[in-house]
């Protein structure tokens, strides 16, 4: 059978010339079951330009990505060095998100945001200052989906959250002690990634745990222990995202096998067979990205953010339904 998928690969235009391990996808089209025919969202946020032949962008900011510290982050991991920050819309106090907000839903129609920020030497960002703004915001504008990255926190300050109105929280969960002393240069253990994640599944909020494919440096070294972390919990959906040496400090990283990348996948769907398991924002670009976004789709994982192009042809070709949401992965709009 996976040779049919891969004759459907390769009479579609963006993928031709894209190489596919035979064995992986062997792999995929043993494990995927009932997945196969799952329906697969592909997000196109206003995090950034999108452009595709398959998907139209949005115009529109309505869903946009705030930092509370514009580009700044004390911890400077090398995988990122802030990078992942510079998209964002800085709102460094609680009125310039709050104008900002106010002018987004008058002029461009909002639906909703992303809250982020540059973390301390401790991985926590301090957004106590700012849950008054967002608690008014939301009970002014109930329609507002929010989502925030929570970095590492305790209970109290995931309560906080929610009783501020947070729809959404995200977090990286990292499973291995030397990825967060040697990339994130942090002083914390595994055990207050999986407490953060304990703390955050104690609310009512949506719960998106995120685990970077590749983040020791491009090698595969904590995922499975991650994987085994959100598959303890109640949450809401997994986000898998793939590190990018574009934005890592320099030389210290390789561009992570898209065939380690489709083996977490497998894995990944398999440990979560009952939770929407996305493929984010971050990854390589250019012809890793297709191959990547290509076995995305064929594992059946649940969405793409800004996909590659030839993600919908082959979502058709293996018949797969699909539909297209203007907001970040991890948030579903209009319910």
């Amino acid at each position: 059978m996976s040779a049919i998928w891969l004759d459907a690969a390769a009479g579609i235009e963006p993928l031709e010339t894209a190489s596919f391990d035979k064995g992986l996808v062997d792999s995929l089209q043993r494990s995927v079951g009932d997945f196969a025919a799952r329906p697969i969202r592909f997000s196109t946020p206003t995090f950034k330009e999108f452009s595709s032949e398959e998907l139209g962008g949005c115009s529109k900011n309505s869903f946009p990505a705030f930092s509370i510290t514009a580009g700044a982050c004390a911890l400077m991991c090398d995988h990122c060095q802030a990078n992942i920050l510079d998209p964002m819309i800085p709102a460094t106090s609680p009125e310039i998100l709050e104008q900002k907000v106010r002018d987004l839903i008058t002029l461009q129609n909002l639906q909703g945001f992303l809250l982020s920020g540059g973390s301390n030497r401790r991985n926590e960002i301090a957004y106590d200052r700012y849950f008054p703004t967002i608690e008014r915001l939301k009970h002014e504008f109930p329609h507002l989906r929010i989502a925030i990255h929570s970095a590492l926190l305790d209970e109290t300050r995931a309560k906080l959250m929610e009783s501020a109105g947070v729809d959404t929280a995200m977090m990286d969960v990292i499973g291995s002690e030397a990825t967060i002393r040697d990339v994130y240069h942090l002083d914390r253990s595994v055990d207050d990634f999986e407490a953060t994640l304990s703390a955050l599944c104690s609310t009512s909020m949506e719960i998106v745990p995120h685990i970077v494919i590749g983040l020791h440096y491009g090698e595969i070294l904590g995922e499975p222990t991650a994987l085994d972390i959100c598959g303890r919990y109640d949450i809401h959906a997994l986000v898998l995202v793939v590190v990018m040496p574009f934005y890592a400090k320099n030389g210290t990283f390789i561009t992570p096998s898209t065939i380690a990348v489709g083996e977490v996948f497998i894995e990944a769907r398999r440990r979560l067979i009952d939770k929407e398991v996305l493929l984010g924002c971050a990854r390589p670009a250019g012809m890793n990205r297709r191959v990547i976004d290509s076995y995305a789709v064929l594992a059946g994982l649940d969405g793409i953010a800004f996909p590659a192009d030839g993600m919908v042809a082959l979502a058709k070709a293996i018949g797969r339904p699909y539909h297209q949401e203007h907001a970040c992965c991890s948030v579903k709009l209009g319910r």
